[in-house]
């Protein structure tokens, strides 16, 4: 039964990302308008990022009406089956925003409490990455077809290639980047894609060694983190802790465990 519901789960999975991913972008606007500020005036949220967030929770709504929902544009719902699914409907706002093409739609479902099934798709690069708790993680689309995915045989540290994010509250970004200018000299370099989501996916297909961020919500990376550890990844959070907004690191095993060492003695996760 648990195999049953998990493929029904990754089907909806799949089939929601792919259509809010071509509603997002096929309908971009030119002069895509804002419709409402976060945290700050650089943390937009557009019409489309609402619009997408509206279709996803509607097709879960009319397939199991029972299932919670966690959006991450305020869609919630409790639940009544033991499902819960996080959404992050545009992953990369200002990304999309620009018309940068690292944006994602980020899908994952939860059976009590854990992240069973994971699904993003990166329309602009023609991309989608799933996986289902104990099956591997997989990517189809792209120039290879439907393939197989496993992070990156671990190099040592100084020369792993580390991406990480950057938060929209000024104090924070000026820490985060206190702990970038430490860090910068023990890695390969440091990149910066501005998805989460993305940088996750990236991780597990084997284009990144590791990757942190401070900050993060639960949409940010339910699904990418998922698709990770099923790629052979390591996640977490402090030393010994679970990934959560105080910090996420993920990365290769070889480099898991010396890029979360230097992170917390850098202070990554402080206020």
């Amino acid at each position: 039964m648990t195999d049953a519901l998990h493929t029904e789960l990754l089907r909806l999975a799949l089939e929601a990302a792919a259509r809010a991913g071509d509603l997002l972008r096929d309908g971009r606007p030119a002069d895509l308008a804002v419709a409402a500020t976060k945290t700050s005036p650089i943390d937009v949220v557009t019409e489309m990022d609402i619009a997408a967030e509206k279709l996803i929770t509607g097709m879960i709504a009319d397939r199991r009406p029972d299932d919670g929902i966690l959006g991450e544009e305020g869609a919630v719902t409790e639940g009544t089956s033991g499902v819960r699914w996080v959404i992050d409907p545009l992953d990369g706002t200002v990304n999309y925003l620009y018309g940068l093409p690292a944006w994602a739609v980020s899908v994952a479902a939860e059976q009590d409490g854990e992240v069973v099934v994971g699904v993003v798709t990166v329309p602009m690069r023609g991309e989608t990455f799933h996986a289902v708790r104990g099956r591997g993680a997989w990517v189809t689309g792209g120039r290879s077809g439907e393939r197989g995915l496993a992070c990156r045989p671990a190099p040592p540290l100084d020369q792993a290639l580390v991406s990480t994010g950057f938060n929209y509250v000024t104090e924070v970004r000026a820490h985060q980047a206190e702990v970038a200018h430490r860090l910068i000299p023990q890695v390969r370099d440091i990149r910066r894609s501005g998805s989460a989501a993305t940088d996750l996916c990236d991780l597990a297909a084997g284009r990144l060694d590791g990757y942190y961020e401070r900050g993060l919500n639960p949409w940010d990376f339910a699904a990418g983190d998922l698709i990770a550890r099923e790629a052979g990844a390591l996640t977490g959070g402090r030393p010994g802790e679970p990934p959560s907004g105080e910090l996420m690191v993920a990365a290769t095993p070889g480099v898991f465990e010396p890029l979360q060492r230097l992170l917390d003695e850098y202070g990554a996760w402080h206020d």
